[in-house]
């Protein structure tokens, strides 16, 4: 979801979103008190989400709301939220953090490809068809690192692999999108 859903509110607060937030465990808050939140923690590490208690790495904001810099207070809080961003956004933390922030990257990639609204840059697009090519022809083709006639089930462990691999890929590659156009680098 590019904007949080109609009938709820900030889980912090448990007001109307004010300049609303999407974390990277795809949790909304607002802006202010996500940040405050990681104020009250240490601000040499990110904070955790106060409802599921993953490490947010990444801020998104709404695109309206990273729009409409009219209003001073707005335009601080998404100010802040760019800083957060440079500091943690960038910030790889293990294989885990990967694979829990990958079904939100892919997600919000699809979601981008598909819209004719939105600017994905061509090489970035490029990258990921190019990826997404490579990992199908390994796996349609009948060559195989381990092959599945021999070993059967786990002769399928490569194919597996190099998908992950792939798309492990693909969401560093628009991480880095996000983190490039929220983080004001």
């Amino acid at each position: 979801m590019s904007v949080p859903p109609a009938n709820d509110c900030c889980s912090i607060c448990h007001g109307n979103f004010h300049v609303p937030c999407q974390a990277n465990c795809s949790h909304w808050f607002c802006g202010n008190c996500i940040l405050q939140v990681w104020n009250y923690g240490s601000a040499f590490q990110p904070c955790t989400c106060p409802l599921c208690r993953r490490q947010i790495t990444l801020l998104i904001p709404t695109d309206a709301a990273s729009h409409q810099r009219e209003n001073s207070e707005e335009a601080e809080v998404l100010g802040k939220i760019e800083r957060y961003n440079r500091h943690f956004g960038a910030r790889s933390n293990g294989l885990v953090q990967r694979l829990q922030d990958l079904p939100f990257l892919l997600r919000r990639l699809s979601r981008e490809i598909l819209d004719p609204q939105r600017s994905l840059p061509l090489v970035i697009r490029a990258r990921v068809y190019l990826a997404m090519l490579l990992s199908a022809i390994y796996i349609l083709s009948p060559i195989d690192i381990i092959p599945e006639g021999i070993l059967g089930v786990i002769g399928l462990m490569d194919d597996l692999l190099i998908a992950l691999i792939c798309f492990l890929h693909i969401a560093t590659l628009y991480r880095s999108v996000l983190v490039f156009r929220h983080g004001g680098s």
